[in-house]
């Protein structure tokens, strides 16, 4: 079975926590803090194999998690960082963020890896936070939590060249007769069902990929029949080799049947018109066949046609030569987003969010809610009458106090953070 998409949920570790620890030891005089740092949570990988062909192996593991860093420990000793987990994926395979359609791998050469989900990083133990006011300071970060989202894992085939046609207008004998890939040949519609490659060799040495991919319709590019299954794997050919039924044989009308799947593949947002195209005139021995191609030339006086009749293995050495030379001339093109965007680097100009708003929600009551209040606050660390210092501290440092007072809040009014209230306490 060819899987060629697979939507799975990625966890990175979280890091560990930092401790409170202190010197106990019997020479060693005022001791002091001595609680290590959490080690960092392991990243979610995603690795190139040569050796794999589809994604089979993601479509039974749909959850995909790397080990959390282990908390601190005494002694100003170091938590053990999580340990990464690699996923192998075949080449030509892209990891897109299933929320906004972001690509955060496009996986291309053997072996290279990408950072799907960073792991979070380690709390720090209480020894960071000792100063000149406060030699024993009780307080400990906890480690930050991994990234988690749900990714679409998505298979581009990759090839050098493309055979596109409409069903059973002889791609996979094609395929088959030039190289020692052998794929399903019959004689219905939509033989082939997923994309089946093959190393191709020139007489005069050169070599390429070749793909016969599943057959195109009219509508595809709006999903009709196979539709985006069969388009998004042209996307990474560098030349498209467009096989024409000349002889006619399924009733079809070999000029029309050019037209209608050059205006599916300038239809698709990925520009595939742009790539280089190789005209084969196939089934060259039926009956009709030197009558269509004669109508062809007529329609298309300027489309270089190559005469072949796959089934005999005849005229098929020229359009390799040619689609060898078109293939030494022709850049790699570059992968587009759902949004028809390059998905290299690119900058853009927005405006950064706020840390946090406030809201009065009620008489007198204010709630304060935002990013950086996600990531500040956390009521499992008020335990202590330091915990609560420090908070407010940090409170104060972001500037909360004084939104609080511009909001209208004043002293004995209620503040609300992630459902706790506090009271408002002018000093």
């Amino acid at each position: 079975m060819f899987v060629d998409q697979v939507k799975v949920n990625v966890k990175a570790g979280n890091g560990g926590n930092g401790i409170v620890s202190f010197r106990h030891e019997k020479y060693v005089a005022y001791g002091g803090p001595f609680g290590g740092d959490g080690g960092k949570g392991g990243d979610v990988i995603f690795e190139a194999d040569p050796n794999m062909i589809t994604l089979m192996d993601l479509r039974y593991h749909r959850k995909i998690k790397a080990t959390p860093g282990e908390n601190g420990k005494t002694k100003k000793m170091h938590g053990a960082n999580g340990e990464d987990t690699i996923v192998k994926v075949p080449l030509g395979t892209i990891v897109k963020h299933a929320d906004t359609g972001q690509i955060v791998a496009d996986l291309t050469q053997p072996h290279q890896q990408q950072i799907v989900a960073h792991g979070g990083r380690g709390g720090r133990g209480n020894y960071h936070f000792k100063s000149s006011r406060n030699t024993a300071p009780k307080y400990a970060e906890d480690g930050k939590p991994g990234e988690e989202f749900d990714c679409i894992v998505e298979l581009r085939v990759l090839a050098d060249v493309g055979l596109v046609g409409f069903p059973s207008v002889g791609k996979s004998t094609f395929l088959d007769a030039v190289s020692r890939a052998h794929p399903e040949i019959g004689d219905y519609p939509f033989t082939t069902r997923a994309p089946n490659v093959g190393v191709v060799e020139t007489k005069d040495g050169r070599s390429f990929i070749l793909a016969d991919l599943p057959g195109l319709i009219e509508g595809a590019s709006q999903g009709k029949g196979l539709g985006h299954e069969f388009l998004k794997h042209i996307e990474r050919c560098r030349v498209i080799l467009h096989v024409i039924d000349m002889g006619g044989e399924e009733g079809r009308d070999p000029v029309e049947d050019y037209k209608i799947i050059n205006d599916e593949l300038g239809s698709y947002q990925m520009r595939l018109l742009e790539r280089p195209q190789i005209v084969v005139a196939n089934k060259m021995d039926l009956d009709h066949a030197k009558e269509n191609l004669q109508r062809f030339k007529e329609a298309y006086p300027d489309v270089p046609v190559f005469e072949t009749c796959t089934i005999i293995h005849e005229g098929l050495d020229p359009v390799l030569r040619k689609a060898a030379d078109l293939l030494a001339t022709t850049p790699p093109f570059p992968i587009m987003d759902d949004m028809g965007q390059d998905v290299g680097v690119t900058y853009t100009m927005e405006s950064k969010p706020k840390d946090f708003e406030i809201v009065e929600v009620e008489p007198h009551v204010f709630e304060v809610k935002g990013p950086k209040i996600d990531r500040s606050f956390d009521i499992t660390k008020l335990n202590t009458e330091e915990d609560y210092y420090l908070f407010s501290q940090r409170m104060r440092y972001m500037g909360i106090d004084d939104a609080l007072r511009k909001a209208g809040c004043q002293d004995g009014d209620t503040v609300r953070i992630h459902g706790f209230e506090f009271d408002f306490i002018e000093s």
